[in-house]
């Protein structure tokens, strides 16, 4: 395991270093221009006078959108770098959410690009707290309604060094980011989100285990094909020196093509983009737009990658696919799969360096042996301020360690539940199922059992024409797939109760609404036992 080492230094130190190493090497390249670190540089000092100049004095929070975009680095760091706190927003939010990170956030100054500033000036007079529009992506004057374009913002701005004084305290926050969370969930928003805090010496310890961990260096060439710039990613590759490509195009074979043709050597995408690349006619092995030998690492977020896909993306490409974990309160990582590791279900690997993993017991918080199942409580530099009891975030992820230290998350805590002292996984069980060619889609909760804890209940959405006739015909199909995933499953998995379905009811974000689910089962289970 590497051993971690990083700096104690301010967050937008970072592009300074990365100047004075190689000021002429390119550190952002869009469909448009390239940014040279020295460029970065001095656009940050830029920025941070801008931000000195417009805001209404200390403690004046500024917003932007984590566009993938060449402007967004110089907006992050030269917003930190002016002493002010930045808060992040998802250039893809929708007016509610907006509305809510704004007002929580309590931001007087927004960088954001033309579509959001729309938003924002529908929403000025319920943001009485917002005082200046920045729009990123303007072309010469024209903005929406009160909005500035950028150049207008930055016009008479010098680019000469700054300094904030006094000087940045590495413990202070720099940067709030806002995270999908329960709406009970102390500091969340009416929209779900909540706000979580990263401080300068989290920001730098995450850029320096992530660098490490994905193995980047001054000679790396990166492509960025995520549907936003996520601080992770780019403070790991500053951190490093490492040249970023950024695709905007969301279609799957543009980003791979892009990196062919910039001979990347790792390349950053979602899950849901690699799946639809790995079933293109044109995916195959010798296609002249697939990236050469040169390419060393597949990254994959977003979703968990089916490892049937993972494992037809590396044979094509040659080159490991690779996957993590992360939540919002770790600046997005605690663990990674290296080169070598096996597709496996649920395996995202092994810690990042200076991050401490453990598996305990839901209620007493007692750690477990490896190979059993229990909820994920991780520790490390890269936490967020004021995480948990010794240091310890309880991730509310189900998961299990193997002799090697390397973790397998198996699902959401809020969704497992016992069955004759077993934790059990409705989420394994549905992939078990969903493996059936007669099933369409599928989800897996409890029915509450007095002598047992809880039986698994699944329900089925069958692909058309499968039934075949009549009530016996859908009864014999059903026993049929239950019958198959249960050979596969242990004892307390096995499923006991199955139900026919038109449609699995889904959350917005389109995961099975599993709490939705449990409540009815639950009432036709209560009604069952007094009637």
């Amino acid at each position: 395991m590497p051993i971690l080492r990083y700096l104690e230094n301010p967050l937008d130190d970072l592009p300074r270093r990365a100047a004075a190493r190689g000021g002429d090497a390119p550190a952002v390249t869009t469909g448009r221009a390239t940014l040279t670190f020295a460029a970065l540089d001095r656009e940050a000092d830029r920025i941070a006078r801008c931000v000195q100049r417009i805001a209404s004095g200390p403690g004046a929070v500024v917003a932007a959108a984590a566009s993938l975009d060449a402007v967004f680095p110089a907006v992050y760091y030269g917003t930190v770098r002016s002493g002010h706190l930045l808060a992040l927003i998802d250039p893809s939010t929708g007016p509610a959410a907006l509305h809510e990170v704004l007002t929580t956030a309590g931001a007087e100054i927004a960088f954001v690009p033309t579509a959001l500033a729309e938003l924002l000036v529908k929403l000025e007079d319920q943001l009485p707290r917002l005082r200046v529009i920045v729009v990123t992506d303007a072309v010469g004057e024209v903005t929406p309604g009160s909005a500035l374009a950028l150049s207008t913002a930055l016009a008479g701005v010098a680019d000469t060094p700054f300094r904030a004084e006094p000087p940045v305290d590495v413990d202070a926050v720099a940067c709030i980011q806002f995270t999908p969370h329960a709406l009970a969930a102390p500091g969340s928003t009416g929209t779900g989100l909540r706000a979580v805090r990263f401080s300068h010496r989290n920001l730098i310890a995450s850029a320096a285990q992530t660098s490490i961990a994905q193995d980047l260096g001054a000679g790396s060439v990166t492509v960025n094909h995520l549907p936003l710039y996520h601080p992770a990613h780019l403070n790991a590759a500053v951190h490093a020196g490492a040249w970023q490509v950024l695709c905007e195009d969301p279609a799957p074979w543009a980003g791979i093509a892009l990196a062919g043709r910039v001979g990347a050597g790792h390349y950053y995408g979602l899950a849901s983009r690699l799946g639809r690349l790995a079933a293109d006619r044109r995916f195959a092995p010798g296609h002249p737009d697939l990236p050469g030998p040169q390419l060393r690492a597949v990254l994959s977020g977003g979703t968990p990658l089916e490892p049937a896909t993972a494992r037809r993306l590396r044979d094509v490409l040659g080159a490991p696919v690779l996957q993590g974990y992360g939540l919002g309160e770790l600046c997005t990582l605690s663990h990674h799969q290296v080169p070598g590791s096996r597709p496996d279900l649920g395996a995202v690997g092994v810690p990042l360096p200076g991050t401490e993993c453990r598996v305990v017991t839901p209620a007493g918080r007692q750690p477990v042996a490896v190979w059993s199942t229990g909820e994920l409580e991780i520790r490390g530099p890269q936490l967020t301020v004021g995480c948990g009891a010794g240091g310890w975030l309880s991730t509310g992820d189900v998961g299990y360690l193997d002799e090697d230290g390397g973790l397998y998350v198996v699902d959401r805590l809020g969704s497992v539940f016992t069955c004759d002292d077993v934790l059990i996984a409705p989420s394994l069980i549905e992939r078990v199922i969903g493996e059936d060619p007669r099933v369409a889609e599928c989800v897996v909760a409890d029915w509450p059992d007095p002598a047992r804890g809880a039986l698994v209940w699944a329900g089925i959405v069958l692909r058309p024409g499968v039934p075949g006739r009549g009530p016996l015909g859908l009864l014999d199909t059903l026993d049929s797939i239950a019958e198959a995933a249960n050979a596969r499953l242990s004892p307390g998995e096995r499923i006991r109760r199955l139900e026919a379905l038109d449609t699995i009811p889904r959350t917005p974000a389109g995961t099975p609404a599993r709490h939705r689910v449990r409540t009815r089962l639950h009432a036709l289970s209560a009604a069952e036992s007094t009637a």
